[in-house]
């Protein structure tokens, strides 16, 4: 299980070159990972559409729900907390959920720039597209890349209040320890008054939130095993998919739901010229981490990172709920 490194003979650009190294670092480790952040290209988000439609995959409809149905009531509380302010979204996606808030906002006669920020630049060519359709009179700036390279763009944008949108319990991407200090992170970027509406995935009965992760048609596991085809097609590695097996987990005592490639065999994976790595039989690749919380959880995620809960709204089977917090 050693990692065997020869000479760079290949010239990559920037953007191909951090996801190389990405990929090196985590196949690297002494627990391999590859970072998620990496299943977004055309294929992943096209796939990801896709798991969001699975009836197993509870998360978009319980959120979808609560700004479908509790629009105003949010829209009322931003504006009664922040007074006049930009909207910021991180990892925007298609903002089908977001769109209802955003046309609330506009009918309220908000004046407001929306400023989407997504890695992915798809996402963000499809949105200045097909949201200034949908919602006439819209402003809109979108911003393609990191988070918190991003979120300086918009500071230098706007001098407003901000109420920053991080929805579809996308904070459950991280372990608690990285929530808590991406929190933090968040915070520095923002000024006393600044909104945080962050949507969290609640703690439920095991088997819900396994089967979320393992529907019964296979989205999931194509959309883990895309990244390899990724690596492969961008980095001229040489994944093969036959080779592996995806296994989802859930411990509900720490409410970790993590996903694993397990390799079938002992194998050796080349990437490029550069490297190969070697995988043991039933070696586990760590994928992805989706964090489950309960209520008093996120209230002491958000005192830790220097904000204050102001108000939650919860779908109707309280499976969900996107938590409002101040920054103080």
């Amino acid at each position: 299980m050693t990692v065997i490194p020869t000479m760079l003979t290949c010239k990559r650009k920037p953007a191909t070159d951090t996801f190389y190294h990405d990929v090196i670092k985590g196949l690297s480790a002494p627990q391999k990972y590859l970072d998620p952040k990496y299943f977004y290209d055309a294929a992943g988000d096209a796939l990801f559409q896709q798991i969001m439609q699975c009836h197993e995959y509870y998360l978009t409809g319980c959120e979808m729900e609560i700004l479908r149905t509790q629009s105003a009531q949010i829209a009322t509380a931003l504006q009664n907390y922040a007074g006049e302010f930009d909207l910021v979204e991180l990892g925007a996606g298609d903002a089908t959920k977001s769109v209802h808030l955003l046309r609330q906002l506009l009918d309220n006669g908000v004046d407001y720039t929306y400023f989407p920020i997504d890695i992915s630049g798809n996402v963000i060519q499809n949105l200045e597209t097909s949201l200034p359709e949908k919602l006439p009179g819209l402003r809109l700036h979108g911003l393609h890349g990191e988070y918190f390279h991003m979120l300086q763009q918009a500071n230098r944008y706007t001098s407003r209040k901000k109420v920053l949108l991080f929805m579809g319990a996308n904070i459950g991407n991280f372990s608690v320890t990285a929530a808590s200090n991406f929190c933090q992170q968040l915070r520095q970027y923002l000024q006393p008054g600044d909104l945080l509406l962050t949507g969290f995935d609640l703690k439920k009965h095991p088997q819900v939130i396994l089967n979320a992760y393992n529907d019964s048609t296979g989205i999931t596991r194509a959309f883990n095993f895309n990244l390899l085809h990724r690596i492969n097609r961008e980095l001229q590695a040489d994944f093969d998919t036959t080779k592996f097996d995806h296994f989802p987990t859930y411990d509900p005592g720490t409410g970790a739901c993590k996903s694993y490639l397990v390799s079938l065999e002992d194998q050796v994976v080349h990437i490029g010229d550069d490297f190969a790595v070697n995988f043991a039989e039933n070696e586990a690749l760590y994928m992805e981490i989706s964090q489950k919380y309960s209520l008093e959880e996120t209230d002491q995620l958000a005192a830790f990172a220097g904000f204050k809960p102001v108000a939650r709204f919860f779908d109707r089977k309280h499976w969900f709920a996107d938590c409002l917090w101040k920054c103080i």
